[in-house]
């Protein structure tokens, strides 16, 4: 793939090229501040004899300078804004830089997150999937995360990638599980496979495809289970999610928007930091962001979750200005039983005191991998049918419920 092609100083897909004897094009601007009534930016320099810069919001100059970096003042509070910018001389101007988008401060406290059901995940593909309403009469527990939504080919969803999102047995476990009255989480993404983030052009692109499995499955929650390098490490793709949720959002507003994400023992590495600033920088309305403390170096399961927990708040705080109480109702939790991958070990003891710490502290959403895995094989290893410790049947299932 060929990208940031120019051809005579203009981009290769078309347009027209600067004059001869233009600067060239501006480094990557980027928001360095912001008030409720302003946007800081700055840039790289652009090569050539530059007499100035000129900072556009569409086709319209919002400042003109001769250094590399301006303030976009006058706007209004909570607003969101995007921005390139031009080098310019006696010969006319270069090219446009990249974009960059940034918001305005002074935006209303969030309403209280409100409380999603414990939602274990589900996997229809893998790890002889139980009848859902089987485990809701056995444990109590009234609603299920199903994973996971993929790219088929394209921006075309489907369950596994291969599934129909209609007619098939994911398709027929959710009908079970609101038959029996509950409800459903759809998870889009996790750790592999061919993901939608990647193969969707635009943000537009990605929000149409979840709108093909939100108009399929009627869910209680969306969950953009960001990992890996392909989405998490890959800010194009970071950020084409980001936006394509607050299209998600806008076209379905009784529908909670979740993102899933890695941690550290003591919260969010740079990327899931990244990801929840730019959330912030883009406005995006999340309504929980999840952090998953396995497979993480832990020593003690119960006290690194814990601790992961007060790093995301901290981070959560930082973003957004919010108090703690704030944070904790837009966040979650979701482990893993038994043995991780790691052969970190989850206990059914410590997922009790995990959901008590969460349920105390105003937490909103928990969940583990998997229901799949909710079975006893003391000796068993980490495979995909059951938890490789000893355990009552469906016993963290039963304990998530009571969240």
């Amino acid at each position: 793939m060929v990208s940031n092609c120019t051809l005579n100083g203009a981009s290769c897909a078309g347009g027209t090229p600067p004059p001869p004897g233009t600067p060239g094009t501006p480094g990557n601007p980027s928001v360095t501040g912001a008030t409720n009534t302003s946007i800081s930016l700055s840039w790289g320099a652009s090569s050539g004899t530059v007499t100035g810069y000129r900072v556009y919001e569409g086709t319209t100059v919002r400042a003109t300078v001769t250094g590399t970096s301006a303030t976009h003042s006058g706007l209004a509070s909570c607003t969101t804004h995007t921005y390139t910018v031009r080098a310019y001389n006696a010969n006319g101007e270069s090219a446009a830089s990249n974009p960059v988008t940034g918001s305005t401060t002074g935006c209303p406290p969030p309403p209280p997150g409100s409380k999603m059901p414990g939602a274990p995940y589900l996997f229809m593909g893998w790890g002889d999937p139980p009848a859902p309403a089987s485990v809701m009469s056995a444990t109590g527990v009234r609603s299920f995360t199903m994973a996971f939504i993929l790219s088929s080919g394209g921006c075309n969803p489907a369950w596994d990638g291969n599934r129909p999102l209609t007619g098939g047995p994911d398709a027929a476990a959710i009908s079970a599980i609101k038959a029996a009255g509950g409800s459903v989480q759809i998870s889009f993404g996790g750790w592999q496979g061919n993901k939608l983030g990647p193969n969707c052009a635009t943000p537009a692109a990605f929000a149409g495809a979840v709108q093909q499995v939100i108009n399929a499955v009627g869910p209680a929650v969306v969950d953009f289970d960001i990992e890996n390098w392909d989405e998490f490490e890959n800010y194009t793709v970071q950020d084409r999610i980001l936006n394509a949720l607050k299209i998600v959002k806008q076209n379905n507003p009784n529908v909670k928007v979740v993102v899933t994400f890695g941690t550290t023992t003591t919260g969010p590495n740079a990327h899931g930091i990244r990801l929840i600033n730019q959330a912030k920088a883009l406005n995006v309305p999340i309504d929980n962001y999840t952090i998953m403390p396995f497979d993480f170096g832990s020593g003690n399961i119960q006290t690194d979750t814990i601790n992961a927990s007060e790093g995301l708040k901290n981070a959560l705080k930082a973003a957004w200005g919010w108090t703690d109480a704030q944070a904790y109702a837009r966040m979650g939790i979701s482990g893993m039983n038994g043995l991780s991958d790691q052969q970190e070990l989850t206990t059914t003891a410590a997922w009790t005191a995990i959901r008590d710490w969460a349920k105390s502290k105003g937490l909103t959403r928990l969940a583990f991998w998997a229901v799949n895995r909710d079975r006893p094989c003391p000796g068993g290893g980490v495979v995909s049918n059951c938890s490789g410790i000893s355990q009552p049947t469906w016993e963290f299932t039963r304990i998530t419920a009571g969240f």
